[in-house]
């Protein structure tokens, strides 16, 4: 499967295509950390526990393509695809997703394109995230070119539900069956619970060491 190549946008080769989102990516990644050390020096605390990235294939790409009826180019491509570069920032806490969301909200050459709330309305399957599609000015020596980025923002907890949902429907080609369906929902279940408890045991331990400050 490949991209057919054209003009759209400035962008004439899958290898330019990869060179500007890696570009994007690296903002975002850049950013991440400046805002973690930043957090770090104001709050004594990392919301941030760890970042991936990734750029979607060729092969993908063209499978969404198709399925959306749109002809194999790369000017559709970078129209309709929103989450050909990708970043997803693993934090420990749900009240740390809210926060990562609103600061990456605050950058001045960040625009926010549009925000999927799964924390407050999860999927039927159980899957949890708050996912945002951004534009980052990518500055080339002749141009500067607005790129999407999806972010994904979890807890540490709903990372791990996600990858084995998304390992079972890689391996049963999305037919999984309906048991294993109903498990993951308990599973789901059971993770959320976990992170309020971690939540409520964090403030509670963080207003213990704020006693013994006032003391």
């Amino acid at each position: 499967m490949e991209l057919k190549e054209d003009n759209g946008e400035g962008v004439d080769s899958w290898k330019e295509v990869t060179l500007i989102y890696n570009a994007a990516l690296k903002m975002i990644e850049t950013r991440m950390d400046i805002l973690n050390d930043e957090f770090q020096h104001v709050h004594q605390y990392n919301p941030i526990e760890h970042i991936k990235s990734r750029i979607k294939t060729p092969e993908s790409i063209v499978k969404k393509l198709k399925r959306d009826g749109r002809e194999s180019t790369i000017s559709n491509m970078i129209k309709y695809i929103n989450d050909i570069a990708g970043i997803r920032i693993i934090c420990s806490f749900t009240s740390d997703i809210y926060r990562i969301a609103d600061m990456i909200g605050e950058q001045v050459d960040i625009k926010v394109l549009a925000v999927k709330d799964y924390i407050t309305f999860p999927k039927a399957s159980g899957y949890k995230s708050y996912h945002m599609i951004v534009t980052v000015p990518v500055f080339l020596s002749d141009r500067t070119v607005d790129t999407k980025v999806e972010i994904q923002i979890r807890t540490v907890a709903m990372d791990f539900w996600a990858s084995l949902e998304h390992k079972i429907h890689y391996k049963f080609e999305g037919d999984v069956p309906e048991y294993i369906k109903t498990e993951l929902v308990e599973c789901a279940k059971m993770v959320s619970d976990l992170d309020i408890r971690m939540l409520k045991l964090n403030e509670e331990i963080l207003e213990m060491a704020r006693e013994g400050l006032d003391e």
